[in-house]
């Protein structure tokens, strides 16, 4: 039976028996498509099931979108053609690829002076006057919001690709609608008027960043399409079709006293390369709650999108910014890698925590980065895969500087020219990374970054890092800049941050602009603290008023790092005064949450408590968090995972001298041993054959597209957790005899192949081998145990061959 199987398993052949008695491929219902034009793994998928799945999106995209007259947009499941799709005109040899009837600029004349975005664009050369001029317009304006200079950044960006391609197709009728949008923007009273609508700008420019990307990498993409036995003809009209509607749309509301929001998509055609083995770190990406209060930070802001936007040839490559822990870094790293998303640029955010240090995601930094850029831009997906065809051993390296060489140097070079704008690359927190920030910084500041094509931006944050200023500083590294949150004059800070109070605890009674002031001027620049105290003011607690409770936080002295430890202790203190929550269950509780190697959501950490050994530490761990939500985030939102809301919480309580009674001790042996326990008891009683009820074993992961949903549905956070970390907790826990029952009885039955079967479906089968080398040496000090250790072993020679596959 073996020798039948295909050589892509769910794990290793000859591990699990066969999932079903059919073995041939199933068949999928027609149905909502996440994504109409991208990876497909079905390349002759016939013309029907490309038109349903294009009105889908045409209908959860447009659906709600308006008219200056006022007339909803419709797309009917049933109408093939009509005012909103385009009538191919013609049919094989006499087809006419990328053909636009007027009829999809509908009643337009009111926004364009009486000419049609998409009239008369099926025929003759594009005089390309349009993106000179607009080029010409934006150096005369004056200083404007830093969100829409982004925006106007990414559209000079698209102007100037456009104008420097050389080999580009002047009757591409996608590219006449283009250059209709630059001749609109140019007029003097558009551009102003526009500048009022950040949002309506940024979506202008993410629709013609995403057409421009789609008319420079066209002739690849026909190619793509033809190699895929694709309609050229149907698929050109259609992603043209749906720009062109978009545009339009979007040029009639810049013109309304009332904008309406406008849902906006854009359709990069990624060619099915080979990626799916990168491994990637979960949860490290751009978290848009913690940009910055709109009308705040904008002078760091602006400089930061003047980088950004630089067209100087030696402008630097990487900006470092850089502050004390609490003055807002990544919120404003968080707030540019937002923007830049949202204005249809090339970039991916890459963020490191403390609590997640366990996950070791600087072996992945640079590996999911690629697969970020890789999935906004075809050519530098083309170039990565080139790389990596030419040396398949990359697929299993954990070496950040070769993959920051291979990965995005290497196809970076290659692509540059065919990319629209700047690559930005946001990587938030690097103090928090563990042991290793002076080495990303040695690479970043490396000669070879400093010859990169100069299209790449990589904004950096993090604490100032003694001894490091001079890697990062510019005087000794021309291609770094750097700004320091502590040159930002008070003045500036204090602005912000009374700002940010006055929208928080304004509203309350007892709480003016006098007062105000007072929280902006105690903060000393610390948006950490300023937030901490809005939260404990207007916190609702019997017995004490908004003033009282003002009082008692504003005449605390300190500065800098103090003040927010005495801010930490004030709420502490006020949550032990009601007398509910002992310090013994807080200690535990806490413990549990920074002790776990990934945070859980409160229901996961709920499951693991509950398989504690000792039957008085089974309790409900809301009891003692939910005074806690200053703190930490997860509690209000249970769709959160629990953890601090920010390091400095974290650097006090694992400190002894600053927490004091508060104290928690992070290399507790005992807490290791509740974890230890518990995961085990998990996979025990939770692991099962075919835990995800797929049809066949016969299919590699990559070909079940709803795989993520079943893993989701089948497979619970702790179990998920305990899959993964039993083995790392057991490390930590001296010889028990109980948890080396708890070993055997996983690695000696039927449950070592769920196991293993569960840790595939999850991506994280390459940790088998490493958990197994864990336990085969805790084991060995087992009295007893000897034959379940050689069992660990004996288990990570059958997976050898299999690692990387």
């Amino acid at each position: 039976m073996a020798g039948n199987q295909s050589k892509n398993h769910r794990i290793p052949a000859g591990l699990l028996p066969n999932v079903a008695s059919s073995q041939g491929p199933s068949q999928a219902p027609v149905g909502r498509s996440t994504s109409y034009v991208g990876t497909s793994r079905n390349a002759s998928g016939g013309t029907l099931s490309r038109v349903r799945r294009f009105f889908y999106r045409s209908k959860e995209c447009f659906q709600s979108s308006t008219i200056s007259d006022s007339r909803e947009l419709e797309v009917n499941a049933g109408q093939v053609q009509g005012e909103y799709l385009p009538e191919i005109q013609g049919s094989g040899d006499n087809a006419q690829p990328g053909h636009v009837p007027a009829t999809i600029g509908g009643d337009i004349g009111a926004a364009f002076d009486g000419r049609e975005l998409t009239s008369h664009i099926d025929g003759g050369t594009v005089d390309l006057t349009a993106f000179k001029d607009f080029n010409e317009v934006i150096t005369t304006l004056p200083e404007v919001h830093p969100y829409f200079h982004m925006a106007l950044g990414i559209l000079t960006a698209a102007s100037h690709s456009l104008l420097n391609q050389s080999n580009l197709d002047k009757e591409m009728p996608l590219l006449r609608v283009v250059k209709n949008v630059y001749e609109f923007l140019t007029k003097e009273d558009n551009i102003k008027n526009i500048q009022s609508m950040k949002e309506t700008a940024g979506k202008i420019a993410r629709v013609t960043s995403g057409a421009t990307q789609f008319i420079i990498n066209y002739p690849q993409t026909r190619n793509f399409w033809e190699k895929s036995n694709k309609e050229i003809t149907h698929e050109t009209e259609t992603i043209t079709g749906a720009y062109a509607k978009m545009l339009d749309v979007l040029m009639k509301q810049s013109r309304c006293p009332a904008p309406r929001d406008v849902p906006i998509d854009i359709y990069p055609v990624l060619e099915d390369l080979d990626l799916d083995w990168m491994a990637c770190a979960q949860g490290a990406g751009l978290v848009s709650t913690k940009r910055c209060l709109d009308g705040t930070r904008e002078e760091v802001l602006t400089d930061i999108v003047n980088w950004i936007h630089d067209a100087d040839g030696s402008a630097p490559h990487i900006l470092w910014l850089y502050g004390e822990g609490g003055k807002g870094k990544s919120a404003i790293a968080q707030t540019i890698a937002l923007w830049f998303k949202s204005v249809g640029g090339t970039g991916a955010c890459f963020c490191f925590s403390l609590d997640r240090q366990a996950e070791h995601r600087e072996e992945k930094l640079f590996a999911t980065v690629a697969r970020d850029l890789a999935s906004c831009d075809p050519a530098f997906r083309r170039a990565l895969a080139a790389v990596i065809a030419k040396d398949r051993s990359l697929m299993s390296t954990s070496d950040f500087a070769l993959q920051w060489e291979k990965f995005i140097l290497e196809p970076l070079a290659e692509a540059s020219v065919a990319m629209v704008g700047k690559v930005v690359v946001v990587i938030d927190a690097l103090d928090e990374s563990g042991l290793v920030p002076s080495r990303v910084l040695s690479v970043l500041a490396s000669t070879r970054t400093a010859n990169l094509p100069r299209n790449l931006r990589v904004l950096v944050t993090s604490r100032p890092l003694p001894g490091r200023e001079f890697i990062m500083g510019p005087a000794r590294i021309p291609h770094v800049k750097s700004i320091s949150l502590d040159d930002v004059p008070p003045r500036s800070m204090e602005r912000d941050i009374w700002r940010y109070a006055m929208k928080q605890i304004g509203h309350l009674q007892d709480i003016g602009a006098p007062e105000v002031y007072m929280i902006a001027q105690k903060s000393a620049g610390f948006f950490e603290w300023a937030r901490l105290a809005c939260e404990f003011i207007q916190s609702t607690k019997r017995g004490c008023t908004v003033k009282e409770r003002f009082d008692k936080i504003i005449h605390h002295s300190g500065d800098g790092r103090t003040l927010l430890d005495v801010m930490y202790r004030a709420i502490l203190d006020d949550v032990f005064q009601s007398g509910q929550i002992t310090f013994a269950k807080y200690h535990s509780v806490m413990q549990q949450v920074l002790l776990t190697l990934e945070p859980l959501l409160m229901v996961g950490l709920n499951k693991m408590r509950s398989c504690f050994p000792r039957e008085e530490d089974r309790y409900d761990v809301a009891a003692v968090l939910a005074p806690m939500a200053f703190l930490l985030g997860g509690i209000t939102d249970r769709s959160s995972p629990i953890q601090p809301f920010h390091a400095s919480f974290y650097d006090f309580l694992k400190d002894r001298d600053r927490s004091h009674e508060y104290f928690i001790d992070i290399d507790a042996s005992d807490e290791h041993y509740h974890l230890a326990f518990a995961s085990l008891q998990i996979l025990r009683n939770d692991l099962h054959f075919n835990i995800c009820a797929l049809e066949s074993s016969y299919t590699s992961n990559s070909e079940d597209h709803n795989l993520s949903e079943k893993v989701h549905k089948n497979i619970s956070s702790h179990l998920s957790y305990s899959c993964r970390f039993w083995a790392q907790h057991l490390q930590k826990v001296a010889s028990d005899p109980a948890l080396a029952r708890f070993v055997e009885a996983i690695l000696g039955s039927e449950k070592f192949l769920f196991w293993l079967e569960t840790l595939s479906l999850l991506g994280a089968f390459g940790n088998a081998a490493t958990a197994l080398a864990s336990a085969a040496e805790w084991l060995q000090g087992q009295a007893g145990c000897e034959g379940t250790a050689t069992l660990a072993r004996e288990g990570i020679k059958v997976l050898s061959p299999c690692q990387g596959c």
